[in-house]
């Protein structure tokens, strides 16, 4: 899915540096830039919902988390893609090129789900935010419904520690 409308893309690239580094992130890739193909090179981090594990991309880059999920026919249903912003805003998402239902867990910094939107292929519709949140965690559309998690539920992991 692609990332737009959110007043926090325009911050320098070494807020979001800090941020990976104080939030436990490394290895990030070389700029993107959308070739028409997948990203599959992301620093990946492991996330908890409750007793699910969810193997998770990290986009924390300004062009990464532009070109998001695009290009993919497919993704294994245990993995998703944690977005990772500099400050809390109101994070909008639309599918431009993107391949594959998606659901998008809008995520606090204490790690609870905000809310969830469900989002079609190629749909350019936005999907926001309740409120302002720094982490949007995208999974298959179906995953977060199968397993029971709705908003007010908690996400654990790196990013998610050092906030009660």
């Amino acid at each position: 899915m692609t990332l737009h409308n959110s007043a926090m893309n325009l911050l320098p690239l070494r807020f979001a540096a800090a941020l990976a580094l104080s939030t436990g992130f490394t290895g990030f890739a070389a700029h993107a830039q959308d070739t028409g193909q997948p990203q599959l090179n992301l620093p990946r981090i492991e996330l908890r919902a409750g007793m699910y594990r969810i193997d998770t991309q990290v986009a924390a880059r300004f062009a990464e988390r532009q070109i998001g999920l695009m290009h993919r026919s497919a993704m294994p249903p245990h993995e998703g893609m944690l977005f990772v912003f500099e400050q809390p805003g109101v994070q909008c998402f639309w599918m431009k090129n993107t391949l594959i239902p998606l659901t998008a867990a809008f995520v606090a910094d204490d790690g609870t789900i905000v809310n969830l939107a469900d989002m079609q292929p190629l749909d350019e519709r936005s999907h926001c935010s309740a409120k302002p949140v720094r982490f949007v965690l995208e999974m298959n559309q179906g995953w977060f419904q199968s397993k029971n998690i709705q908003a007010g539920a908690k996400l654990t992991g790196k990013p998610f520690q050092n906030h009660p």
